[in-house]
This record gives structure tokens, sequence and C-alpha cells, in this order.
């Protein structure tokens, strides 16, 4: 039987990624496409005006990945500089053809109601109903985190109210006005309600089986995301994925697994949009917390995955792209007996990119330094000689691989 999964589900898992940009706040996106959700139902739209509202919302901030920029766009209510992520992320999810009918709602999802009237239409009006429930969120997250959301629900519709026909279309506010007289709709935006909810979508949901070649493309939509997060990183997830994929071929992988390794790849680094900027573009040594931060970047991964049925070994592929025959490797310290040829294949890719590539601590190493470190790890017992010998015989076109789209080979 052919590798398929349902793509709403992967979306729906895979937008845990962005709301790991949040670091303590794990379910802002959600929660815009539950208020987005219900304020459509309350408005009485269409069945599928509403999903769509609900998907965007989801990925709204699909062009946010740096966590210092998330802070920005949650403590300034009408920040002048928002509306640079809602492009970026427009142009990413335009090149998907999945996904590209949420483009133009993600383009203007910053964009002010009394900017938008020259050809106000379902996209804009979509557009403006994200905007607006993004900005309640913001609010109610605030008040969520010291546990007075009850308290402030007055205080949050008069700021929404106070930008009718200027920020938000009036016909939007006024749904939501209505809505907010309802304890059931704040409720909705706890925690455990937000899961049920996701549960109840996920059961209900049309399921758009997706094939190894769309899954692809979402992975990689989702890995330019990650890679954005530091100039460091550019391009790495692809780069590793191009590697993986060269090596399981070598190796005599079938296709269906070259595929899968693929995405895992492409999806390895999922849980390092948890980890804070300044971390990731430290110059120096970290510390003991800060390395134990972002050693639990791969677990993050796992998490995520894990919730796609039918991405079980694409899960346990990528979460083990740190782990060492040894069992010195991290989060879970599996030893090479435990560890599939898969994951190692993509450890091998993911390590020989990234000495191939600059890092804030050293500058990229030449192909030969590359495979003297692999040497040196192998006879340390945390490399497999098996992959070596394949990457010593490889290696310029290893080295080309990891380059090829940074200018560079």
């Amino acid at each position: 039987m052919p590798f398929q999964v349902a793509l709403r589900h992967v979306i729906h898992a895979l937008s845990d990624a962005l709301d790991l940009v949040g670091v303590n706040d794990l379910h802002h996106g959600k929660r815009v496409g539950i208020i987005a959700m219900h304020l459509g139902q309350h408005l009485g739209w269409p069945q599928d005006d509403i999903d769509r509202c609900f998907d965007a919302g989801l990925i709204h901030d699909i062009g946010v990945s740096s966590t210092d920029l998330h802070r920005r766009l949650v403590v300034d209510f009408d920040w002048e500089g928002s509306l640079g992520h809602a492009v970026f992320g427009a142009k990413l999810l335009g090149e998907f053809p999945g996904l590209a009918h949420l483009a133009p709602v993600v383009r203007h999802h910053h964009t002010h109601w009394d900017e938008l009237q020259d050809g106000y239409g379902r996209d804009e009006r979509h557009a403006n109903l994200i905007y607006l429930a993004d900005r309640v969120d913001v609010l109610a997250a605030v008040a969520m985190q010291d546990d007075a959301l009850g308290d402030c629900v007055d205080t949050i519709v008069n700021k929404i109210t106070k930008h009718r026909g200027r920020l938000f279309d009036p016909a939007l506010v006024d749904a939501f006005v209505a809505a907010a007289g309802s304890e059931a709709f704040w409720l909705g935006l706890e925690s455990d309600a937000v899961r049920d909810t996701m549960d109840e979508i996920g059961r209900t949901v049309a399921p758009l089986p997706a094939d190894l070649e769309t899954l692809r493309g979402v992975a990689l939509l989702f890995s330019r995301v990650v890679d954005a997060k530091s100039h460091f990183t550019v391009e790495h997830s692809e780069a590793v994925a191009r590697i993986a994929r060269y090596l399981a071929e070598r190796f005599g992988l079938d296709a269906e697994t070259c595929g899968k390794l693929e995405i895992a790849g492409y999806l390895h680094d999922l849980g390092k949009l948890r980890i804070p900027d300044a971390l990731l573009e430290k110059p120096g040594p970290l510390t003991e917390q800060e390395r134990r931060i972002v050693a639990g970047h791969a677990y993050e991964t796992f998490r995520i995955l894990s919730r796609i049925d039918g991405f079980e070994d694409i899960a346990r592929w990528a979460a083990h792209h740190h782990e060492e025959p040894s069992g010195h490797g991290y989060p879970f310290h599996l030893t090479g007996d435990e560890l599939a040829l898969e994951s190692c294949l993509l450890r091998a890719a993911d390590i020989f990119q990234a000495l191939a590539q600059d890092r804030p601590y050293r500058a990229s190493l030449p192909a030969a330094a590359v495979l003297t470190h692999l040497q040196e790890l192998t006879a340390a017992g945390r490399f497999s000689p098996t992959i070596l010998a394949v990457i010593e015989a490889d290696l310029d076109i290893l080295y080309a691989l990891a380059l090829s789209h940074s200018g560079r080979a």
C-alpha cells in the first residue's frame, strides 16, 4: 500500500512547531484558529470559509521563527514593523500548492482594515478576522498567565472596540463583542479546552490524503521556517535532507524509505524553534543550563512528529539525530544496537552539513577537515565506520550537496 497520511493532520501537528516560538506560550496559533472559527460560525459564514480561517489561524505566524520578533509582536498591540513577517509567511505559503490558498490571508493579517478598502473581498475579510483574533489572543494570553482572564474580559473588549473601523472591520468587531459575552468563549481558550477542540477537529475534518511528494513540499516549507531562525543555519535542513537521501540511496534503501528519510531531514530541527535566538547565535561555549535547553530540541521534534499517524518512522529518525553508537548522545541516550540505520544516516548528514557551514563559534571547514573530524569520531566509537567508508569514497559529492544552495559550491 502506498505511503499516505492525512494532510490536515500534518498541518495541525506542525502548527505545534510554530507555537514553540512563544517558548512558554504553546497554543497561540491554535487559539487564533479557534477564535476565528467561533466568530465565523457566529457570522454564519459557509463552512469552507470557516475551515480556511481556522487553518490560516493555525499557521498565520509561519513567517516568525525568531523569539525576539515573537516577543515584539506580543508586546506591541499595533507595531509598525509587524508586516514583514506577514509578507514572508505569505511568500512561503505561496510556494507550496497545497497551502497557497492561505497566502493572501497571511499576507494581510496585520494590515489595518481602513487600508484594505480598495478591493475589500473574501481574502481581505478573512485576513482581518485573523488580525482581530490574533490581537484578542495576545490580550487574553497575558491575562491567562496571571490566571485573571475572567477579570479582564471588559478590558479586552474595550481595547478591540476602540479600533473598530480603523484596525478592524466593524462587522467582525460586532461579532466578537457578541461572542465575548459568553463565558464558554473564553473558557475555550484554556489549554485543556484547546487540546480537546483540536482532537475533535482532527476526528471530524476531511482526511485529504497526502503522498510522499506532497509531504515533501510541506516538510520543505517548515524547514525554511526553522532555518530562517538564524542566518548561520540558512538552508541547513534542506542540505541535511539532500545528504541523508543520497546516503540512503547509496546504502540501497528502497524508494519509499529514501523519501521518508528526506522528509525527516527537512524536519529534524523543528524543536529548535523553541530555543531563544541568543543561544543559537552565541559565539562562545554554552553554559550547562544553556546546553540543556538546546539539547531539548530533539525531544520537541519527536513530540510534534509522533502525533502524526503514519509518521512513526519519520518521528523516530528525526528525533535520534543526536544519538551516538556509544550511548553518549541525547536526548534518549540510545546505543548502537537501538539505533536504526536511517537514524544514523540522518545524524551523519547533520554533522557533515554543520561542519561545512559557517557557525557563530567557527568558520566553515573544508572537505578534508570535515572528513578528519568524522574519522576522529569513528575512532572514539561515536560514529559508524560503515557510514564513514561511504563518506570517504564520496567526499566531494557530499561536500557539494552540503553547500549546493549556499553559493559557495
